[in-house]
């Protein structure tokens, strides 16, 4: 049943409108779950811009992608750009902007009570080494400020991007501390906002990942043709 809506979605959009969702200013929108089948996310890449029709070999790759993280507790419904940054990989076409050598946070109380938090990132950028250490007011600040100083110099436009929202969801309670954490990540440049995704035992990491993909995603327009 999962793949038959999308399916015959393809073949009339009407099938499952009643009226025009246009007319009441609304429009319609393909949701990536661990239901998703071939016809789902060949929609969603339409709906992004890219035909993946003449692919079916990137196609078939894709779905068994999204069904394995999805099965981890990835959830793309609402991380249109973490799918986008998946299907562009997929297909190879996703030109990398900088290559992570590392990360390192580091969280300080102090006795009079003050918190400090700093992060030092180490990348690859134009074949160039770059090392950025950071303070925030916590370490996915502190990570989010140290990742852009080490990318300004080769994309000034990294000082527009701003993070709006950032959710923390613990998937599985029953291991308390140690359970599974998602992160969604919300971004805007000042025109646009995207959303991406992170998942991990460690929410340090998982927040790494949705931090990573919002300035991959953020840098798309400077890196390739969209």
């Amino acid at each position: 049943m999962a793949e038959d809506l999308p399916s015959a979605l393809k073949v009339s959009q009407d099938l499952y409108n009643h009226i025009d969702p246009t007319l009441v200013g609304n429009d319609m929108r393909i949701l990536i779950t661990e239901m998703a089948g071939r016809a789902s996310v060949e929609l969603k890449g339409q709906e992004l811009g890219y035909d993946l029709s003449d692919d079916p070999t990137a196609l078939a790759g894709l779905v068994d992608r999204v069904k394995g993280l999805e099965a981890e507790g990835w959830s793309f419904e609402a991380a249109d750009a973490s799918f986008e940054l998946m299907l562009l990989d997929q297909t190879g076409k996703l030109e990398s902007p900088y290559e992570l050598e590392s990360w390192r946070t580091i969280v300080e109380r102090q006795g009079n009570g003050e918190v400090v938090s700093e992060a030092t990132v180490k990348l690859r950028v134009d074949g160039r080494r770059e090392i950025s250490t950071a303070e925030g007011n916590g370490p996915v600040n502190a990570l989010d400020n140290a990742l852009r100083g080490a990318l300004v110099k080769a994309h000034p436009e990294l000082e527009l991007l701003r993070l709006v929202d950032y959710k923390v969801r613990i998937l599985e309670g029953v291991k308390g501390t140690g359970a599974v954490t998602r992160v969604l990540v919300s971004t805007t440049d000042g025109d646009r906002e995207w959303h991406t995704v992170g998942v991990h035992e460690n929410v340090i990491e998982a927040s790494w990942l949705a931090l990573d993909d919002a300035i991959r995603f953020g840098l798309l327009d400077s890196t390739q043709a969209r």
